[in-house]
């Protein structure tokens, strides 16, 4: 079978490759096969993290539903608990930017929680 030899095309593949590992330190952005292996490596953190975000966020909301709910008198899960008996639908992202903006209306909102 001939050869085939890429001539242009593979360099502007090279170069396209190149230009989007700009930033990166010493081979990793001017040697085409270190630059590679950094680049998918790269693309394949970036797909994880979108996921690892999202349990990180609901981590850290809860958290800080639970220090707002134990300053006033309740725990993370009676006041969950509490809340689905009351109907009161609100999801986690909303309560814990209540607690910190406005802990009076939390505070208000743990009392119905409170009653059920």
């Amino acid at each position: 079978m001939a050869r085939v030899k890429s001539g242009p095309y593979g360099h502007q593949r090279h170069k396209r490759l190149l230009k989007r590992t700009e930033g990166y330190y010493a081979t990793r952005r001017k040697l085409y096969r270190r630059a590679n292996e950094t680049l998918l490596k790269g693309m394949w953190y970036a797909y994880r993290d979108r996921r690892v975000r999202k349990r990180e966020l609901r981590k850290l909301w809860i958290a800080r539903i639970n220090a707002a709910a134990r300053i006033n008198g309740t725990t993370y899960s009676r006041l969950i608990a509490g809340l689905k008996k009351a109907d009161i639908n609100l999801n986690r992202k909303m309560l814990a930017d209540i607690a910190v903006r406005d802990p009076q209306t939390f505070s208000k909102i743990v009392e119905q929680a409170k009653v059920n």
